[in-house]
C-alpha cells in the first residue's frame, strides 16, 4: 500500500530525512519510532503530500505524490501531531465540514458523519462546541475527521500525546479495531505504545532508518533477551554470584543486593542469547536456593531504542 524510496529532505543544510526506505504492507500497523527531531514528522508530512521531497519519492496505492498527490490523499486519512479544528463549531459540524470539503453532500455526509461519530465514541458530545470538549474528545473528533471518507490508509502522528491513561487505552483500542480494515502508520516515541498496537515497527534517527522488525524482533535484539532473573532473600545468597557464573551458557550475572524486606535480585545473561531457563531452574532446585521469584525476559526495547538512538561518542 505505501511504498517508500530513497526518500530525503533538506532544509537549507539542515537533512531532516536521509535517504529512507520502506514498504507498509495491507493490513499492517507500522509504528514509526524515533527520538524528538530524527525525522519522523517530516516523512509522514511528505507521504501525505503536505511536504516535497528533496530527492526520492513515495507511492500510496499505487499513486506517487509527485505525479498525482491528490489521489494520493483521497486513500490517506491524516491525524497530524497536535492536529487543528475550528473551536467554535460543534463536533457534528466540523465534522459536517470535512465531509463538505472531502466532496459529501446531503444524506450521504449525514451518513459519514454518523458513522465516524460512532467509530470514536463522540455520541455523548457530538453537540458540544469543540472548545469545551477534554483533550480527549478533542483528539477523538480529529482522528474522526481522517475516517470521514473511508480511507484505505491511516497516517498518525503521535495520536495520544498528552493524553491521560484511560485515552490513551481507548485511542489504542479503536486503532486496534481497524487493523484489518486498514493500513496504518503510527508515529510515536512511546515504546509501550508501540508494542501494545503495532505489528512491525520501524525505528528512525537523525534521519535514517536504524531498526526494523516486529516487537518480537527489536526485544531479541536487546541483551536481556532470554536472561533469567530471580529473587532470593539475602540470607540464601552468601556466595550465590560466583555459583550463578558457573551455569552452563550464562555469560554474566549481575547482582541487586536485598535486605531484611526486600529479596535479592540476580539477572543471569545468556551466550548468544541461548534459552538458559531450564539450566537456570535446575541448579537452583539441586542446591535447594528458597526463590521468591524467577522469570525469563523477554527482551527490553527501550535499552534496543537507547542504544541505537543515542549519538556515539568516541573515547
Amino acid at each position: 500500500m505505501i511504498e517508500v524510496k530513497d526518500l530525503v529532505k533538506t532544509f537549507g543544510h539542515i537533512t531532516a530525512v536521509d535517504g529512507i526506505s520502506f514498504t507498509v504492507e495491507k493490513g499492517e500497523i507500522l509504528g514509526f519510532l524515533g527520538p524528538n527531531g530524527a525525522g519522523k514528522s517530516t516523512t509522514m508530512k511528505m507521504i501525505t503530500c503536505f511536504l516535497s521531497p528533496t530527492q526520492g519519492t513515495v507511492s500510496v496505492g499505487g499513486f506517487d505524490i509527485i505525479q498525482d498527490p491528490i489521489a494520493v490523499r483521497e486513500q490517506i486519512g491524516y491525524l497530524p501531531e497536535s492536529a487543528p479544528s475550528y473551536s467554535e463549531m460543534t463536533v457534528t459540524e466540523f465534522l459536517r465540514f470535512m465531509a463538505e470539503v472531502r466532496g459529501f453532500k446531503g444524506a450521504e455526509r449525514e451518513r459519514r458523519v454518523a458513522h465516524a461519530i460512532e467509530l470514536t465514541a463522540l455520541a455523548e458530545v457530538r453537540n458540544q462546541t469543540i472548545e469545551t470538549l477534554s483533550k480527549g474528545y478533542r483528539q477523538r473528533t480529529c482522528f474522526a475527521q481522517a475516517l470521514i471518507h473511508d480511507p484505505p490508509v491511516l497516517i498518525l502522528d503521535e495520536p495520544t500525546d498528552g493524553l491521560d491513561p484511560n485515552q490513551k487505552h481507548e485511542v489504542r483500542q479503536l486503532i486496534q479495531g481497524m487493523r484489518h480494515q486498514k493500513t496504518i502508520i503510527l508515529s510515536t516515541h512511546i515504546l509501550e505504545e508501540m508494542e501494545a498496537v503495532c505489528s512491525r515497527a520501524l525505528i528512525i534517527s537523525r534521519g535514517q532508518i536504524v531498526a526494523d522488525g516486529t516487537p518480537d524482533e527489536l526485544a531479541a535484539m536487546s541483551r536481556y533477551h532470554n536472561a533469567v532473573t530471580v529473587r532470593v532473600r539475602q540470607a540464601d545468597t552468601e556466595g550465590l554470584e560466583a555459583k550463578l557464573k558457573l551455569i552452563d551458557g550464562v555469560t554474566k550475572v549481575a547482582h541487586q543486593p536485598g535486605s531484611e524486606t526486600h529479596a535479592a535480585t540476580y539477572t543471569m545473561f545468556p551466550k548468544s542469547n541461548r534459552v538458559i531457563l531450564p539450566e537456570v531452574t535446575r541448579f537452583l532446585e539441586q542446591h535447594k536456593i528458597a526463590v521468591e521469584e524467577i522469570f525469563a525476559e523477554r527482551g527490553r526495547v527501550d535499552e534496543v531504542f537507547r542504544e541505537i538512538t543515542q549519538p556515539q561518542v568516541n573515547a
